[in-house]
């Protein structure tokens, strides 16, 4: 999410870079807590802005929305802090030849509605988020599955509704015939795009996502649209990761600016990002309850290879442009050493994750300029970096266009969207004019994740439409290893070809650098760089 937790896109200039949120806060409702912030009794808050699509699950591949469907719905598995498998809803899921895989429900789990959540469950929710005229966002994740092209055929109706290879043993086993051997494809389960749904949902989708019934640690209350989401714990949750809270409200504010001061005066409980121009004083401010913590995230400038400055453009440009960024001093400075200069496609704390043997990463003001005439140069000498101003990308963005400017003599400057979700719009309507802030946090902990769901040429992350049929033609092989290992060892295969493409240009991983106000306890981070706002207490 872009996400990803989808394969998720992240927001700020830490989803991933930090977060980004939306539109000035709103009240809870409700009793409201003394002295507890905005909301109801018991209920925490955080910064989240608004989602870009509707609260279905494989319509949600940004941080935003991805944060809400987490709280709503609960898939088949999910991943400790060291991006270990823990099982939620699954009692099981195994294989024997990584083709067909087996899946047994735990027994007793409902929907909020009552429901039991059975195979067909699963099932139903799958083909529907797969077939091509749901226009789901992440179908392609569906598309290891036998039968996916039936259902979602390149070119024109779909000649099934159901694919082949998902068939239901009883109401609590079913199992998933792979095209081909994948073996890692249970980590890929982890993805909130696998959530089952409820019968209600087929009866009317387009209200469902106004109004979702999950079957997640809490329940649907209220969406504002542009200033609160609130969800409300439920008691009859049986996962690992039950509410210790009575709810939580999603605030969307138009600035990090702002909604830190919100944590900072106690109307607003967390803050999932501290924007730049207030990292050097965050530590102080919050004392214990800022937060630290590298995860597995990375930033990059994306170019969009469909446009008329980057069409056609010779990886040597790009190698140029890349070895003109000052990482080092930009994320000293500027990101307050609040970032880890990139040294390859893959964060730290995925499976694969290498140091690449290249210099293209490495500062070289002399080399980028050489390189950017040997490619040809940018056509008209001036490229944009198209960024959302709610999420604390503008200072970065600067001092990397003035770094490359200064390196090479290619102009550089910034294209702001007003929030995220008009920046995400804009890329998947191909309307970026040069490059984008592209930030990517792990779905699931296999460096697969950062190749396959954003270089590939079928992938729907892929906003940048870098296509290349040696890559593509080396992930597919990847993907069909023996073993889990070899095919992270292919993998890492692939990212050493991607040098010499540069499908982007990496700059640094994440370290979430946020932090809760005093009216709360127990604010963890999970694998993705989220906080777990189930865990968190009232005091």
């Amino acid at each position: 999410m872009r996400g990803a937790k989808s394969a998720k896109w992240v927001a700020g200039a830490i989803v991933v870079a930090l977060a980004a949120t939306a539109c000035g806060g709103g009240d809870g409702g409700g009793d409201e807590g003394k002295g507890k912030g905005s909301g109801p009794a018991g209920y925490v808050s955080i910064d989240v802005g608004e989602p870009q699509k509707p609260l279905i699950p494989a319509d949600t591949n940004e941080s935003n929305g991805s944060y809400v469907i987490q709280a709503l719905f609960t898939q088949l598995l999910d991943f400790d802090a060291k991006g270990e498998i823990v099982y939620t809803n699954a009692e099981s899921v195994t294989t024997e030849d990584s083709k067909t895989w087996t899946v047994k429900l735990k027994k007793g789990w409902k929907f909020h509605n009552g429901e039991e959540v059975t195979s067909k469950s699963y099932i139903d929710a799958w083909n529907w988020y797969a077939n091509i005229k749901n226009n789901q966002q992440n179908s392609f994740w569906f598309q290891d599955i036998k039968g996916y092209d039936d259902v979602h055929p390149e070119k024109g109706d779909p000649k099934a509704e159901t694919m082949s290879g998902l068939k239901a043993v009883d109401d609590h086993t079913f199992t998933i015939e792979l095209k081909y051997t994948m073996p890692y494809f249970n980590y890929k389960l982890g993805y909130t795009t696998w959530a089952p749904l409820p019968k209600v949902f087929h009866d009317d989708p387009k209200a469902f996502g106004q109004k979702p019934v999950g079957n997640g640690p809490y329940t649907f209350e209220k969406w504002d649209h542009k200033k609160l989401i609130q969800v409300k714990a439920w008691d009859d949750y049986q996962g690992p990761n039950k509410a210790k809270n009575k709810g939580v409200q999603f605030k969307a504010y138009t600035t990090l600016e702002a909604a830190y001061k919100d944590v900072v005066s106690g109307n607003l409980d967390m803050i999932r990002q501290v924007g730049p121009t207030d990292l050097p004083k965050y530590k102080s401010d919050l004392g214990d309850g800022a937060i630290e913590q590298p995860y597995a995230a990375i930033q990059t400038l994306t170019p969009a290879f469909y446009s008329k400055t980057f069409k056609d453009i010779d990886p040597k440009v790009l190698q140029g442009l890349s070895m003109a960024i000052d990482r080092e001093t930009i994320t000293k400075t500027v990101l307050n050493n609040t970032r880890t200069p990139a040294e390859s496609f893959t964060p730290p704390g995925v499976k694969g994750n290498q140091n690449l043997d290249t210099d293209v990463f490495t500062y070289n003001p002399e080399k980028a300029k050489k390189l950017v005439k040997e490619g040809g140069g940018v056509p008209g000498n001036k490229f944009t970096v198209q960024y959302n101003t709610d999420g604390g990308h503008k200072e970065w963005v600067t001092a990397v266009c003035e770094s490359i400017r200064n390196a090479t003599g290619v102009d550089c400057v910034g294209d702001p969207k007003p929030d995220f979700a008009t920046d995400l719009e804009a890329r998947d309507n191909d309307q970026v004019k040069g490059m984008y802030r592209g930030g990517w946090v792990a779905d699931y902990p296999v460096n697969a994740n950062f190749m396959k769901e954003l270089y590939h040429t079928t992938a729907e992350a892929n906003n940048g439409r870098f296509s290349n049929k040696e890559i593509d033609k080396l992930m597919n092989e990847a993907d069909k290893a023996d073993s889990l290992e070899e095919s992270v060892k292919a993998f890492q295969e692939v990212e050493k070809k991607l040098v010499d493409h540069m499908p982007a240009i990496p700059l640094w991983y994440y370290r979430i650098n946020g932090g809760h106000g005093k009216n709360v306890d127990n604010v963890n981070v999970d694998f993705h760089g989220d906080l777990e706002v189930w865990a968190v207490t009232t005091k």
